[in-house]
């Protein structure tokens, strides 16, 4: 299993800049449709739901997986997969510093089906997810800025 973790700065030079709460909304858009959200992310049905989590299945790059999706309002969406050659847990945390400024941390703890842990194979698996996923922060904060530029946050 391996841990990869990635945080970047919600506001700077890009516009709108953007609030706790229209993150936390564009995490819960993205929670039920990752599409417009996660370049490579072709398909996300929601199978179930209730109050604080859901089923969703998705198809990423070729490979469909399920996860159960838990909302820790304002702060947190934890994605556990529960199908697929991928297994661990995936958070999207919204962090601030002790200046206020809201920073959006990516965060992966998976074991990859065929590959022995602490591989070179590992390694390298994880140094290309790394970069997938610093790209997936990006184009989240992208998705939700244009969200709200077009009122729906």
């Amino acid at each position: 299993m391996f841990t990869i973790s990635h945080a970047l700065p919600v506001n700077g030079s890009a516009q709108p800049d953007l609030t706790r709460h229209q993150v936390w909304q564009g995490l819960v858009f993205k929670a039920e449709n990752a599409v417009p959200f996660v370049p490579g992310m072709t398909a996300c049905e929601v199978l179930e739901r209730d109050a604080q989590s859901l089923i969703r299945e998705c198809e990423y790059k070729g490979e469909r997986f399920q996860e159960k999706v838990t909302l820790y309002p304002e702060t947190v969406v934890n994605f556990e997969r529960l199908s697929g050659s991928g297994r661990g847990s995936i958070e999207n945390e919204i962090e601030e510093d002790e200046n206020g400024e809201l920073f959006l941390r990516f965060t992966f703890c998976l074991e990859v089906e065929g590959i022995e842990p602490d591989s070179p194979e590992e390694q390298a698996y994880a140094k290309r997810m790394e970069k997938d996923y610093a790209q997936a922060i990006a184009a989240t904060l992208d998705a939700i800025r244009r969200l709200v530029a077009e009122g729906q946050l």
